[in-house]
């Protein structure tokens, strides 16, 4: 019993987690100027509009939808995230696009993996795509981060195409780190992305490594 408790109560708070993530992006995609909106994202291919028509696939493409998507395709998930992304970038205003987030605050979609940790994995991830890429001073909670980073398993670093061998990720703003071998230091929610197989900008990280982890990304 306690033990079923104490699940629950970790679900309720992981919801809650994602429905302010996913409400406080809305926001700020709210205030976004239409040259930031055309701006590269840290996803390679892909621009800011086109990152935040991702974000919300999962709640607007029904599960035969998504299906036939993936179809066209040929099965290929990558391609077919692409595709709708590009299509529904172009195909919804920018409002459209942020209200998109805020009315779906509380949709119970998650990934296919990953769960209920994946589904708040991928609206921060994308949601730091967007606003690391643009400069923008947002700090994730750390609430929200130490959801994640306690999440972080060999598994999911090879899923993401993520690189860690012989690095030790540690955080200067949280008591954190993952790994180990050469430091590679940085912000909590900068070394989260690493984990998720993105490169960053080179003057958010320390440490002789960092080189591995800066430049353009090659996906979404």
């Amino acid at each position: 019993m306690a033990n079923a408790t104490a699940r629950n109560a970790k679900k309720a708070e992981v919801r809650a987690a994602i429905s302010a993530e996913r409400r406080e992006l809305a926001d700020l995609f709210d205030t976004l100027r239409a040259d930031q909106w055309d701006g590269q994202s840290l996803c390679g291919r892909w621009r800011v509009r086109e990152v935040a028509a991702h974000m919300s696939m999962g709640f607007r493409l029904s599960l035969p939808a998504t299906l036939g998507e993936l179809a066209k395709a040929r099965g290929n998930l990558h391609r077919m995230t692409d595709r709708v992304a590009r299509r529904d970038a172009a195909a919804h205003s920018t409002a459209a696009l942020a209200a998109f987030l805020r009315d779906n605050a509380g949709h119970p979609w998650t990934p296919p993996v990953g769960g209920l940790a994946g589904a708040l994995g991928h609206d921060v991830v994308h949601g730091l795509d967007i606003t690391v890429a643009l400069g923008l001073d947002r700090r994730v909670p750390e609430d929200r981060l130490r959801i994640l980073l306690d999440e972080i398993r060999p598994s999911g670093l090879k899923f993401f195409g993520a690189d860690l061998d012989g690095v030790r990720l540690c955080a200067e703003d949280l008591d954190w780190s993952y790994g180990s071998g050469s430091p590679v230091y940085g912000l909590a929610q900068d070394l989260l992305l690493l984990a998720y197989g993105r490169r960053i900008p080179g003057d958010r990280l320390r440490g002789e490594p960092s080189g591995r982890f800066t430049g353009p990304a090659k996906g979404a």
